[in-house]
């Protein structure tokens, strides 16, 4: 590998990568010439694949025209025109629509919506916002007490004000069906119970992602979850906030995750795949009663420079008409049918795998120590990093996070762009295989 000259930059720690040469469809080439297969869509963004000839065609005709322009100065047409087609695919009644440049954004942004709607109709006591443990929502301070992961919390703990969390439905380690309405209803009550511990009349809104992301691996609600939590949402008139920041654009098979399960939020956020790693972009999609409140009352009190930036807008709309064009959310359906099949496949062939979870081309798994008691692996070994590495040897990039609340547990995302076609799905499979096999001989779990 091409010794990496010195860097100026500085992320999460002082690891270093091969330079990148150049993206095409789900590969990336680093500079000595190698090649990656994206199995999650970096982190879970580019869905319709790198270098897309229609996207790029339509960021130049952009170009040529403005690369900015200020929303309190001009109106643009690509911001218009992607409101009007995002909120067309949205749940009944998110009309509106507030363009950000990524998912932290995004969540900060719905929150302070959500606490300006409740102002605006005079009910100024609501301020709480009830999130899952574990959880990831963003990283601003905002988005961070909202999040349930301790690692990203825990050093910020004392600039948060601190709120409420309810155990998120993880019905595999409790041993419960998730196919069983019952088991729904079980987590979901935990919301209501939350609710009148607080006081019903200091509870804001509740937030939930639909499909977990990055600190649940992909954790699918069980059955009839999603309806009572609306249902209980509706019953004490709060805001309901659907994260999509992941779920969203497509790769579950709908533009929306939610539309799996017919429920309708009263705010939803995306970003990621929206953009699809062309331009930074997330938006806010709220019904119309709250912003029509929130204006009538003198204006939204937020923004941001970039909200609603031309040439990101004309990413994102041409993105979205991409996913249309090639029916790529079909594609998720079908490739995702055959990712998870092979991923059980490997559960088999593996006793280390415990879980297998997910829909469409967002696709987890987790490994433990003992898949009966679903015990993790020690937390000493790293699993979650050393996997990552040993698929990377191999050419193939995925994504990992820490499943339980962050400190120990081990789980992956699967989630390679919706372009993605059958071989491909196998060269994934192979090269995870691979990277298995190595894995459980250095650690002696073969």
């Amino acid at each position: 590998m091409t010794q990496a000259p010195p860097s100026h930059l500085f992320y999460q720690s002082r690891q270093r990568r091969p330079r990148l040469a150049r993206a095409e469809g789900v590969y990336i080439w680093d500079v000595d010439g190698k090649r990656y297969l994206d199995g999650s869509s970096a982190a879970m963004v580019c869905n319709i694949g790198y270098s897309n000839p229609a996207v790029l065609d339509a960021m130049r005709r952009q170009m040529e025209i403005s690369t900015f322009g200020y929303r309190l100065h001009f109106e643009t047409e690509p911001g218009e025109k992607l409101a009007e087609k995002v909120t067309s695919l949205a749940p009944d009644g998110l009309n509106r629509a507030f363009f950000v440049s990524g998912g932290s954004e995004a969540v900060e942004s719905a929150i302070k919506l959500a606490r300006q709607y409740k102002l605006a109709v005079g009910e100024a006591q609501r301020w709480k916002v009830i999130s899952r443990f574990p959880s990831y929502h963003g990283c601003t301070l905002g988005a961070l007490a909202l999040t349930g992961y301790a690692p990203l919390t825990a050093p910020f703990d004392a600039m948060m004000r601190p709120m409420p969390k309810i155990p998120a439905p993880r019905a595999y380690l409790d041993g419960l069906d998730l196919a069983d309405p019952e088991t729904g209803h079980h987590y979901a009550d935990m919301l209501e119970a939350q609710i009148l511990a607080e006081g019903p009349q200091t509870v804001l809104a509740f937030i939930v992602e639909p499909i977990g992301g990055a600190s649940t691996g992909c954790l699918m609600p069980p059955a009839g979850y999603m309806k009572r939590i609306r249902e209980i949402c509706d019953a004490y008139d709060i805001v309901l906030i659907h994260d999509e920041v992941i779920s969203g654009g497509g790769r579950a098979g709908t533009f929306f995750a939610a539309d799996l399960w017919d429920v309708a939020p009263d705010i939803t956020v995306l970003s990621k795949g929206f953009g699809a790693g062309y331009m930074p972009l997330g938006a806010v999609l709220a019904h119309d009663r709250i912003v029509d409140a929130v204006l009538d009352q003198g204006g939204f009190a937020h923004g941001f420079t970039y909200a609603g930036n031309p040439l990101a807008c004309a990413a994102g709309l041409a993105v979205v008409e991409e996913i249309e064009r090639q029916n790529l959310m079909r594609n998720a359906t079908d490739m995702g049918q055959r990712l998870e099949t092979r991923l059980r496949a490997l559960m088999n062939r593996f006793p280390v795998i415990g879980d297998v979870r997910g829909t469409g081309l967002l696709q987890g798994f987790e490994l433990v120590s003992d898949r009966s008691t679903m015990a993790p692996l020690p937390k000493d070994m790293n699993a979650y990093d050393r996997l990552v590495d040993l698929a990377y040897d191999e050419g193939l990039i995925i994504y990992s996070r820490r499943t339980r609340g962050g400190l120990e547990g081990d789980h992956f995302l699967v989630a390679p762009p919706m372009i993605v076609t059958e071989p491909q799905i196998d060269e994934i499979i192979d090269k995870l295989t691979t990277a298995l096999d190595r894995f459980t001989q250095e650690t002696g779990l073969a």
